[in-house]
């Protein structure tokens, strides 16, 4: 009969297998690098710039969709400096607004800020892909906690963007968003 007092190690060690391939191997394991010389070349000055329509759905940890959404955007520029202004609208019939002050480096570097960001969001554009990294805290009636997110950002040939995030809570999963991004004549 195996010893029982080794399970809790063995499962232990297996967890930590698994939280290190992830991080290795999956999502987060990408790099911008990974897209230089990948097109169409992500220029969020241009690609993120005008009305956008947006529709995307977000996985809780299980996988399950959680929520679906729509969102209507406006993107404006002024040299390396811009605004994103966003406005959702979720299937369950709550509304929510986030307008995103971004700046981009000459190096493709992006810096960016909203006001439920903690501190701010720094990222890259390379290739045809665009990441965002920054902590946010949810309101108050989703929780008020702050999540470590990813957003990766595949721009398309016909321009649509496809918008891959990962939401993480002391580094486990929590949440996952996927979304595309098209602009829209005024």
């Amino acid at each position: 009969m195996p010893d029982l007092a080794i399970l809790p190690l063995v499962v232990m060690a297996m967890a930590l297998v698994w939280f290190v391939l992830q991080q290795r191997l999956g999502f987060m394991a990408q790099r911008s690098a990974d897209y230089a010389g990948t097109g169409p070349a992500a220029d969020i000055r241009h690609h993120l710039n005008g009305p956008i329509e947006c529709e995307g759905v977000i996985y809780g940890p299980t996988g399950r969709v959680t929520s679906r959404f729509t969102a209507r955007m406006e993107g404006r520029w002024n040299g390396s400096r811009g605004t994103l202004d966003e406005h959702f609208a979720y299937a369950g019939g709550n509304t929510q607004t986030r307008q995103w002050r971004l700046s981009l480096g000459n190096d493709g570097a992006i810096h960016a800020e909203a006001d439920d960001v903690v501190g701010h969001g720094v990222g890259q554009q390379e290739g045809a892909s665009v990441r965002l990294s920054y902590r946010i805290r949810l309101p108050r009636h989703a929780g008020g906690w702050a999540l470590d997110v990813t957003d990766w950002m595949y721009v398309m040939e016909n321009g649509t963007i496809i918008n891959r995030s990962q939401f993480r809570k002391f580094g486990i999963k929590v949440a996952e968003l996927v979304a595309t991004m098209r602009r829209v004549q005024p």
